[in-house]
């Protein structure tokens, strides 16, 4: 195993991680014909391939030892990781970048809940509020935009509900077995199985070159690469505060989509943003303190 990094550095990957995350929206948008499913099977797909240049480079003959090593907890991670990729890329082509966005955010709270049960984790009252306060800015968020969903939108939320779900759980996983397994493989696997299960309603491709070349992008830097950014961050960070830095990208997706795109947000999503930033700051403020 390598050496464990130090809480700043670990810090310092999971922002860059979230902000990778956060390009998926705008990118996203800017696809030809390429849609749902598809997409789902090319991002995937470009991820698993990422991942595996990845190992390859670093374990060299290595390489299949550490997938034979994973075991069931690499197993329910990899399951965990594929659920996040479908059920992001689907929900983001039915509805707008915030409302899947607004979701997300979902994760740090199941997430503590988790700890606590599972890993008898103490969570410090700072997290705590840290997290009640960015579920609250999220809610307004979501109060604000409420009236513009549409019933495919709703489906995009409901869908996009299994990524805090998955989230919550693979960080548990990270955090049992992350100390003994080396799960950046369980990345891979989540690509493959996401792809797999996409490949036979991705027909007919319809994806351009140009769209290909988007999803490419996706695959590697939105996807593999920030993922095993996350997985090397979880070995020093608790995870409950893994999925409180994740929502950096929560926070930046709209913007990059209001930038790239001109999805406008909406003035709740404006001020809600501002609230999980601020509970987020204060968070690591203290932690560092400490």
């Amino acid at each position: 195993m390598q050496k464990k990094l130090s809480h700043r550095h670990a810090v310092i990957l999971m922002i860059c991680a979230a902000s990778l995350w956060s390009i998926a929206g705008v990118f996203t948008r800017h696809l030809e014909a390429a849609r749902g499913f598809e997409v789902t099977f090319w991002r995937s797909l470009f991820a698993a391939i990422f991942v595996t240049g990845a190992m390859l480079r670093q374990y060299g003959r290595g390489f299949i030892p550490r997938l034979r090593l994973l075991g069931k907890l690499g197993f329910i991670s990899g399951c965990m990781w594929a659920t996040m990729y479908s059920c992001f890329m689907i929900s983001i082509t039915m509805t707008t970048v915030a409302n899947t966005s607004i979701m997300e955010s979902l994760a740090p709270l199941f997430t503590a809940l988790l700890a606590w049960l599972v890993l008898r984790e103490k969570i410090p009252l700072r997290t705590w509020w840290a997290i009640v306060a960015a579920v609250l800015g999220m809610s307004w968020m979501f109060v604000g935009s409420l009236s513009e969903i549409d019933n495919r939108g709703l489906l995009g939320m409901f869908i996009a509900l299994g990524i805090p779900v998955a989230s919550s759980i693979n960080m548990i996983v990270l955090k049992k077995g992350g100390h003994t397994v080396d799960l950046i493989p369980a990345v891979l696997m989540g690509g493959a199985i996401s792809a797999m299960v996409m490949l036979p309603m991705a027909f007919p491709f319809q994806a351009s070159l140009h769209d290909i070349f988007i999803l490419a992008i996706l695959g590697f830097f939105q996807l593999g690469l920030p993922c095993m950014l996350m997985v090397r961050a979880s070995e020093s960070l608790s995870a409950p505060e893994i999925a409180l830095l994740s929502l950096l990208e929560v926070l930046l997706a709209p913007i990059w989509a209001w930038i790239g795109a001109g999805e406008v947000p909406a003035q709740a999503t404006i001020v809600g943003g501002a609230v999980v930033l601020i509970s987020l700051v204060l968070n690591e403020v203290f932690a560092a303190r400490d």
